[in-house]
């Protein structure tokens, strides 16, 4: 099934989750003068209009950064990368997260990017390749696990698999377990991140407890809750599940888990 595009999300509140701890990983990694490696394995378009006909069919960004922007001050990494990517593309333009990714990696990191989605691949390979930055560009029109599976372990060692399905196949949530143990078998070092949205019917709590019973280390396991985007809208929360979790990512948790307790 291709029918899921990320245009009517962008910026949710579900992004704001992923994004600020995606940003806060990538900066930890960052911090050594060692080059990395970043692999995302659904990256959608990269970047997003809020003002496009997408994003303003669902108005969920209206619930979700734009909302809750101040909740990062212009140094924390996310807000650093939005930045980055607004001063570059526009006011409007939100970066997805391999467009993140790029606004906060380093001349000599890697970027391993797959979009199966013919047209959001086409709009991923012009929105990358116009940024400014030179961060080397590995991108495929390919299935995702796949081509995890055939990057791992990757050169260099040392980084970032973000996994973010759009959970359009109620199997994902029964096989994406087993594929992060075997991912993790083959690249014991990197950090593994899974994304999952929760729904009112709590599809994701099998695999969540699948996930909890393999023998993975340093996990993080966080989620948050928020009010549907608009009525009748069923997803209530999503979930980050993270292997080998970095320093510091458990208190930018915590903060987080705080900052949703508001809403």
């Amino acid at each position: 099934m291709l029918s899921y595009q990320h245009g009517f999300h962008a910026g949710n509140l579900a992004d704001v989750q992923k994004h600020a701890l995606l940003a806060v990983m990538i900066e930890y990694l960052t911090r050594k003068d060692k080059p990395l490696s970043y692999i995302e394995t659904h990256a959608g378009r990269g970047l997003y209009d809020l003002q496009g006909s997408q994003a303003q069919k669902t108005g969920e960004a209206e619930t979700g950064i734009l909302k809750v922007a101040k909740w990062f001050k212009p140094d924390h990494p996310y807000a650093r990368a939005r930045k980055t990517v607004s001063d570059a593309q526009g006011k409007n333009i939100y970066p997805g997260s391999p467009a993140l990714a790029q606004a906060l990696l380093r001349d000599d990191d890697n970027m391993h990017l797959a979009e199966l989605h013919p047209a959001e691949f086409d709009l991923l390979r012009t929105s990358m390749r116009s940024s400014k930055s030179y961060v080397g560009l590995h991108m495929l029109k390919q299935d995702g696990m796949a081509f995890a599976q055939s990057v791992c372990p990757p050169t260099p060692r040392r980084g970032l698999c973000l996994i973010d399905p759009p959970y359009e196949m109620k199997s994902d949530y029964n096989t994406l377990p087993s594929f992060i143990e075997k991912l993790h078998r083959k690249w014991n070092v990197g950090i593994i991140a899974l994304w999952y949205p929760i729904l009112e019917g709590g599809a994701h709590k099998t695999m969540t407890d699948m996930l909890l019973g393999l023998d993975l280390p340093d996990v993080l396991h966080h989620e948050v809750r928020f009010p549907p985007a608009r009525e009748g809208h069923g997803m209530i929360g999503s979930g980050m599940f993270i292997v080998n979790t970095p320093w510091g990512l458990t208190d930018e948790a915590r903060r987080l888990s705080k900052l949703f307790n508001t809403l």
